[in-house]
Parts: C-alpha cells; sequence; structure tokens
C-alpha cells in the first residue's frame, strides 16, 4: 500500500490520468439538480394553490435532492475527476459515506411516506385534510429524516474505521453495512410503497366503478319518470275526453326563479304540457323534473335547494343534513383530486426504482457474491444513474403537472 498523505495526490494520479468526462457530465447535473429542486420549493412555498399536504411531501424529497447536490456530488465528481482515487482525509470520506447514506434513504422513504399520506386520502377520505398541514404529516416527515439519519449514523461514529483501511480509496468498509443500509433504505420501503400503491388502484377503481352504476340508476329513474307523466297523461285524457292541462308539482325548496320547474301555487302557473282532446298521449323528449332533480343531485350539496322538512328563516333554507351533505361533496372533491395526483406520483415512483434498483442490486451482489466480477466501472454507473434521479424529479412534476409548469415559468421569467 502506498504511503499517501491526506490532501497529497498519489504518485499514479499523473499517469492514470484525469477524468474529464466526470466534470462534462457531473457540473450540469450538479446545476440541474439545484436549479431544478430550488424551483421546486419555491413554487409550494410562494402559490397558495401549491400549498397542500402532498406538496409538503414533495419538498421534503426536493430538499434531500437538494442537499445530495450540495453536499455529496461535488466531492462525488472531484474523486471521480481525480480517477476514482480520494486524495482528502478518511474523516471527510466518513462524513460522505454518512450523508450519502442519510439522504438516499430520505428520498426514498419521502416516496414511502408520500404513498402512506396517499393511501389515507384515498382509502379514508372523510379523515384527511387535503388543504392543511395536519400534525400527522409532520410526524411522517419527521420520522423519515430521524429513521434516515439513524441508518447512516454507524459510519459517523467509526464503523468505516477498520485496520488496514485503504486512504486512497473512499467506501463503505463494512460489508455487513453495505447489507444492512440496503435492506434499510430500499428492500424494505419498496415493497411497502409498491404495496399501499396497488391498494390505493383498487380503492379509486371501486370508487369509479360506484360512480358509473349510481349514473345508470339515475337514468334509470328518469326514464321510469318520463313513462309514468306518459300513462297519467293517457288517464286523465281518457277520463275527461276533454282538453286538461298537466302540470309538474315541484317538491318544497326548489327555486320558483328556474326556468325548468313549474309550481301550482299560482292559478296562473304556464302549464308544462298540454293534450288535444281525441290525442293519444305524446311522450315528451325532455321531463322538467327529472331534468331539475338529476341537476340538483349532480351539484354541490352547498348549492343544492334544502329539501323536503327543512326550515326556512328569512328566506334561507336550513336543511338538518347539510353538514353531512358537505362531508360527502368534501369526499367526492377529494376523490377527484386524488385520481388526478395519482397521474404523477407512480412517475416518480417508477422513475426513481429506474433509477436506484441497479445501484442497489449491484453492491449487494457485490458484498454476497464473491466469485462475481464486478468491476469499478459498473460501480460507477449505476452510482451516476441513481444521482440522476435527483435532477429527474422536477422534470416530472413540469411534465405531468400544469400547475407546477405554470408558477415554474413565472419563477424563471422573473413575471408576477
Amino acid at each position: 500500500m502506498d504511503n499517501v498523505t491526506p490532501g497529497t495526490p498519489p504518485d499514479g494520479l499523473e499517469q492514470q490520468g484525469y477524468n474529464y468526462l466526470a466534470l462534462v457530465l457531473g457540473v450540469p447535473l450538479i446545476l440541474i439538480i439545484i436549479l431544478g429542486n430550488v424551483l421546486v420549493c419555491l413554487s409550494v412555498l410562494t402559490e397558495r394553490s401549491l400549498k397542500t399536504a402532498t406538496n409538503y411531501f414533495i419538498i421534503s424529497l426536493a430538499v434531500a435532492d437538494l442537499l445530495l447536490a450540495l453536499l455529496v456530488l461535488p466531492l462525488y465528481v472531484y474523486s471521480e475527476f481525480l480517477g476514482g482515487i480520494w486524495t482528502l482525509s478518511t474523516y471527510i470520506c466518513d462524513a460522505l459515506m454518512t450523508m450519502d447514506v442519510m439522504l438516499c434513504t430520505a428520498s426514498i422513504l419521502n416516496l414511502c411516506a408520500i404513498s402512506v399520506d396517499r393511501y389515507i386520502a384515498v382509502v379514508v377520505p372523510l379523515k384527511y385534510n387535503r388543504n392543511q398541514f395536519s400534525v400527522r404529516q409532520l410526524a411522517l416527515i419527521t420520522a423519515t429524516w430521524v429513521l434516515s439519519l439513524g441508518v447512516a449514523s454507524p459510519v459517523i461514529f467509526g464503523l468505516n474505521q477498520v485496520p488496514g483501511r485503504d486512504p486512497t480509496v473512499c467506501k463503505l468498509e463494512d460489508d455487513r453495512f453495505v447489507v444492512y443500509s440496503s435492506v434499510c433504505s430500499f428492500f424494505v420501503p419498496c415493497p411497502v410503497m409498491l404495496f399501499l400503491y396497488y391498494w390505493m388502484f383498487r380503492g379509486l377503481r371501486r370508487w369509479s366503478t360506484g360512480r358509473s352504476r349510481s349514473e345508470v340508476a339515475r337514468s334509470g329513474r328518469r326514464t321510469l319518470s318520463l313513462r309514468l307523466s306518459s300513462a297519467l297523461r293517457r288517464e286523465k285524457t281518457g277520463k275527461t275526453g276533454s282538453r286538461e292541462k298537466v302540470v309538474y308539482v315541484m317538491p318544497v325548496g326548489l327555486s320558483p326563479t328556474s326556468p325548468s320547474t313549474m309550481s301550482m301555487a299560482s292559478p296562473t302557473a304556464t302549464p308544462v304540457a298540454e293534450e288535444q282532446q281525441d290525442g293519444a298521449g305524446i311522450v315528451p323528449e325532455s321531463d322538467p323534473m327529472t331534468t331539475q332533480m338529476d341537476s340538483v343531485s349532480d351539484a354541490d350539496p352547498a348549492e343544492r335547494p334544502p329539501r323536503e322538512g327543512s326550515s326556512r328563516e328569512n328566506g334561507l333554507a336550513k336543511a338538518p343534513g347539510a353538514k353531512r351533505g358537505r362531508r360527502n361533496s368534501k369526499s367526492s372533491r377529494v376523490s377527484g383530486r386524488e385520481r388526478k395526483a395519482m397521474k404523477v406520483l407512480p412517475v416518480v415512483v417508477g422513475v426513481f426504482l429506474a433509477c436506484w434498483t441497479p445501484f442497489f442490486v449491484v453492491h449487494v451482489t457485490k458484498v454476497l457474491c464473491e466469485s462475481c466480477a464486478i468491476g469499478p466501472t459498473l460501480i460507477s454507473v449505476v452510482t451516476w444513474l441513481g444521482y440522476v434521479n435527483s435532477a429527474v424529479n422536477p422534470i416530472i412534476y413540469t411534465a405531468f403537472n400544469a400547475e407546477f409548469r405554470n408558477v415554474f415559468h413565472k419563477l424563471l421569467c422573473c413575471r408576477t
């Protein structure tokens, strides 16, 4: 082993040469990660429409990526530029390894926390407040960072200080810790995250199926109403044999100013349909009563007219079940929003798995399979691929979320 003083390049460095490709790829990557994740944080903190519970988890994920670009990548690019040779102190190497493990673990645990938050929002929406940052969400984010620090802390406490350590190589020296950190950082959270997303998609599919069935039921009620009204007109025409007006009775509480409803309260009310003396019953093209009731049932409970039995004071209706209706409306609105949010988050998770799975598989295989020929080039490639993930997340938000895209454009163009 060469006797290398920290801070002094080894004798064979000049013979090996510098890796300028590491600078060409590394410096732009660092700048992209910093710019993209700073924009994510500023977008959520400055735009009111983006201040939702889910986006605070995204801020936590962006902070982990940002710290990775500021604290880990510069030293890693410097080492790669020197051909993978470490020339700094071993204590700086241990600090680098600690931050690397902690921030990588924080990224995947943040994604796992997002999946837990999404699961609650989809499965039990009445207990989920989308627009307010709750104690539960604060506890999830705090637990994410505490667990990440706990996984990485053995390195900074001297786990890497093993006898016969090569000071020219910066890596995790304990093979058992490599397996332990990989299990805690990747192989346990990922199945949990995928399992939660599976149950979320099942819940959303059941919700969509129930909604389509309710629409079919409403269509059936509308058809039945048309048939009953037609039969009533035919019966009245047969009994009287004379021209008779047929009117629809408006339920109590429907707005008297609605153009599609008629009332029996006034003797001058305009008839809805007339039938001739000896003509057969004609089914109208649309039933105003059914149309009105369907539009009422589809409206927001806050905009719906009160039902029968509601009290009126000073011309304002106060329905006894208004609070329950608002809760049901909140559940419906949240479900719709969660369906839109679910279009972005699976992409983030999929890209994360594509970037980091090779890294963990290669490192664990190298430890467990001593006969496997895994060279430094492959290790360098999978490590770079993992770091690229920190630059991809802001691009995903911009491509799949119109709100993020608009705020990014506004911030970059310095528009108010």
